[in-house]
C-alpha cells in the first residue's frame, strides 16, 4: 500500500492559549488570528514556505507541541497506529466546518495528529 502522508499542520497547545499566542507571535513575528468561536490561533508566518499551524488552549489537560500527518482514512490510520503500539489521545472526530482529526501517542509518548481536510488534497 503506497500512499502519500505529508506533514500538513503543526500545533502548540497549552493551559493558556492567549499567552502562548502572544509568546510565539512576539518571538517569531507571527500573526496569530484567534477571532473564532474556539479562540484557536491560526498562524500566519508571513512566508510561503513551511507548513501552517495553530496555537491555542489545549482541548484536554495535556499540553503538547505536535505535527499532523495527512491520512485519507483517519480511522484506519489510527487503527494501524494502535496495532503498532500507539495509544489514542483523541478519537477520530470532525471539527465543525473543518477537517477530520485523531491524535495518538507513539510508543515513546510523542503526540502525533492525523488529519483529512475535506476541502484540500495532499
Amino acid at each position: 500500500m503506497t500512499t502519500s502522508h505529508p506533514v500538513v499542520w503543526f500545533e502548540v497547545l497549552g493551559k493558556d492559549g492567549a499567552k502562548l499566542q502572544r509568546f510565539y507571535g512576539e518571538l517569531f513575528g507571527w500573526k496569530i488570528d484567534a477571532a473564532n468561536p474556539m479562540k484557536y490561533g491560526m498562524v500566519d508566518t508571513g512566508t510561503k514556505t513551511g507548513i501552517p499551524g495553530g496555537v491555542a488552549t489545549a482541548f484536554s489537560e495535556r499540553s503538547w507541541a505536535t505535527f499532523y500527518v495527512h491520512a485519507d482514512d483517519v480511522d484506519g490510520a489510527l487503527a494501524r497506529a494502535q496495532k503498532l503500539g500507539a495509544k489514542v489521545v483523541t478519537a477520530p472526530m470532525d471539527i465543525p466546518d473543518g477537517p477530520r482529526i485523531a491524535i495518538f501517542e507513539d510508543p515513546e509518548g510523542h503526540v502525533v495528529g492525523l488529519v483529512k481536510d475535506k476541502n484540500a488534497s495532499a
